[in-house]
């Protein structure tokens, strides 16, 4: 089997792409710690949402592990394509069930598919580890 090696970003790309993975660390810190807090809002969001209370505990856990993705060198782009995913299915929410303005999901989704863009010599690294 052979293994090819991706050329390294360049400094400038690599900078960018740290600088939105520690924003969408601490955007997603920070909406997970509200879920898990159990923030009023969080809650009567979660409750118009209709799964149960458990499903907001489920999300806070899905935002932790990307976050935990998007920190670790090398897969930082699995993080940002687990929580572009997860924006996704929250801008579906917000106009499909919530009626609310999806605007800071779609800023997210935004950012991560960014990073997807800016990491995307990752995908053939993983793919070559573990394909």
């Amino acid at each position: 089997m052979t293994v090819s090696s991706a050329q390294p970003a360049p400094r400038s790309v690599n900078i960018a792409a740290w600088a939105i993975q520690l924003l969408l660390s601490a955007a997603f810190l920070a909406a997970a710690g509200a879920k898990l807090a159990g923030a009023p809002m969080m809650v009567a969001v979660f409750g118009q949402i209709g799964l149960g209370q458990g499903f907001r505990y489920l999300t806070a856990i899905v935002e932790i592990v990307g976050v935990v993705a998007l920190l670790t060198p090398g897969v930082a782009v699995l993080g940002a394509l687990w929580l572009g995913f997860t924006m996704f299915v929250a801008v579906l929410a917000h106009l499909l069930v919530l009626h609310s303005n999806p605007a800071g999901a779609v800023v997210l989704f935004g950012l991560c598919a960014v990073l997807v863009w800016l990491r995307r010599g990752q995908v053939a690294t993983l793919r070559a580890r573990f394909l």
